[in-house]
């Protein structure tokens, strides 16, 4: 067990220098999304959460009523904790729509559910080299980090969060969480 996650530290470590390197980059060129992002950084607390819907919106755009569908089964299986089902569904649509950002980040929520962790860090990688700026993806590196014992990293990845999205609301109670975890000190 030990051995598997020092390959899965490595793992991480590399996904962590990618993202901190290609950010920039990386970004689809999206004009709306771009302005969306820029004014989210700016935003009031309560702007800020009508804007990252808008975002949230616009990264659930497949194009495809029939990839919609297979994202919207995708979701609904892993609400239902369905993780199988799920999986099988997200799948099928990244085999459809491989540049499709939020199937591959709803399939590392699927992975992670199933304690799949290798498989979600690699669907996380994915979703970021193509949007880095997914700040619900960058949320589920830093629990996935947490879930590893890996606080200081998962700190990073909130801290990036936090940099994108200043008032996410889940990010402040993970940070938390870390804070309690590293003995109260200060972050």
């Amino acid at each position: 067990m030990g051995r598997v996650f020092t390959n899965l530290n490595r793992i991480v470590t590399a996904l962590l220098a990618i993202v901190t390197f290609s950010l920039p980059a990386l970004a689809a060129p999206n004009a709306r999304l771009d302005g969306l992002f820029a004014a989210l950084q700016e935003a009031d607390e309560k702007e800020a959460r009508r804007i990252a819907g808008e975002i949230e919106l616009e990264l659930e755009k497949s194009g495809s009523p029939a990839m919609d569908l297979l994202l919207r089964r995708g979701r609904d299986a892993i609400e239902a904790g369905d993780t199988a089902m799920a999986i099988e569904h997200l799948s099928a649509l990244i085999d459809h729509a491989p540049g499709f950002v939020e199937a591959w980040h709803l399939r590392s929520v699927a992975f992670f559910k199933a304690d799949r962790y290798g498989l979600a860090l690699s669907d996380i990688e994915h979703a970021l080299a193509l949007e880095p700026r997914h700040y619900n993806v960058l949320y589920g590196l830093g629990v996935l980090l947490n879930e590893m014992n890996q606080p200081d990293l998962a700190q990073e990845a909130f801290s990036r969060v936090l940099a994108i999205h200043p008032h996410h609301e889940d990010v402040t109670s993970a940070m938390e969480d870390i804070k309690s975890q590293l003995g109260g000190a200060d972050l």
